[in-house]
């Protein structure tokens, strides 16, 4: 919790201090009930309070003096809301490595799947777009807050060839920097990168990163994968005849964490499918929300109020006075 004003808090020192004053009174009273009053007319004079039920009233007070100085402060709590106009592209690996089951089912099945529940994760205000890459990019769905529309596009993904990370990337700053400025400011915007593996083939991913932090766009990348993974693949592909073989496809985590690094974005891994369903969900969560700061200055004005009655009902009850 934080604080507007919190200079006010100064004001709590006088809480002590007249608790303090209290209790010397309290003393004082009861030195002057002894020196005038006889041993034997002490309980007419200055008859015994109950012990406990004198005091409660003025802690009740105390209490609420206290509050209403917190509540002049301002006290803040910070909270996760939606980012307006933000925008995030979703970029999926679809190569041929995708299809290693080292992730159960498969690679591209739980990217899919993980997938969604990113969308179902992100703010509905907040626009999604889908991309999937191999040699070439294909955006499967512009940036939209239509989930059914995002769900389909998702379900579009299938794999084959080879990786482009860069033409990819270059791709998705492209179709964010499309989007109209708003108040002459480009909405916020990131990528969420997904791959198993190194860029095979095209622009250097990693200036393509660099490309896409100078206009502000991070990417967050996610390594799918264990170093188990293997596909097979045709033994000659000019001669199906000739069998398959078994080729290994161990996931590149240091090519996507260069390019999180270049981008000023962050990079995670995934070896199995509730991984990176975690991944997704946390992504999900920070890049749809900001972290502003909310008053909650009421909710301590009215506690300090209700004590404020409450101190001076139980005083009137008890003794016949507010104090």
């Amino acid at each position: 919790m934080s604080f507007g004003a919190p200079l006010v808090l100064l004001a709590l020192v006088a809480v002590p201090a007249l608790a303090a004053g209290y209790v010397a009174l309290h003393r004082d009273r009861g030195r002057a009930a002894a020196a005038f009053a006889a041993p034997a007319l002490a309980a007419s004079v200055a008859p015994r309070r109950p012990r406990w039920r004198r005091h409660v009233p003025l802690l009740a007070f105390l209490a609420a003096v206290a509050i209403l100085i917190v509540a002049a402060a301002k006290p803040q709590r910070t909270v996760a809301v939606p980012v307006e106009h933000a925008q995030i592209m979703l970029l999926t690996d679809v190569s041929g490595s995708m299809l290693a089951t080292d992730v159960k089912p498969n690679r591209l099945v739980a990217a899919r799947r993980a997938g969604k529940r990113f969308i179902d994760r992100v703010p509905k205000q907040v626009n999604v777009g889908v991309e999937a890459f191999n040699q070439t990019p294909q955006v499967l769905a512009n940036p939209t807050t239509d989930r059914d529309a995002l769900a389909l596009a998702l379900g579009r993904l299938s794999s084959s060839g080879g990786t482009a990370t860069g033409e990819a990337i270059q791709t998705a700053t492209r179709v964010l920097r499309q989007t109209p400025s708003l108040n002459g400011k480009k909405p916020p915007s990131a990528i969420v990168l997904l791959s198993d593996g190194a860029s095979t083939k095209g622009v250097d991913p990693v200036a393509a990163a660099q490309a896409a932090a100078k206009v502000k766009i991070p990417v967050y990348t996610v390594t799918l994968g264990t170093a188990s993974g293997t596909i097979t693949v045709p033994r000659s592909e000019s001669n199906p005849a000739a069998g398959t073989i078994v080729k290994p496809v161990p996931p590149d985590e240091a090519s996507l964490q260069a390019i999180a690094r270049a981008s000023g974005g962050k990079s995670f891994t995934a070896e199995s499918a509730d991984d990176l369903s975690a991944v997704y969900e946390r992504l999900g969560s920070q890049l749809g929300t900001k972290k502003e700061p909310r008053q909650i200055t009421a909710g301590f004005a009215g506690a300090g109020l209700v004590l404020l009655a409450l101190g001076a009902a139980l005083s009137l009850r008890w003794f016949g006075r507010l104090i």
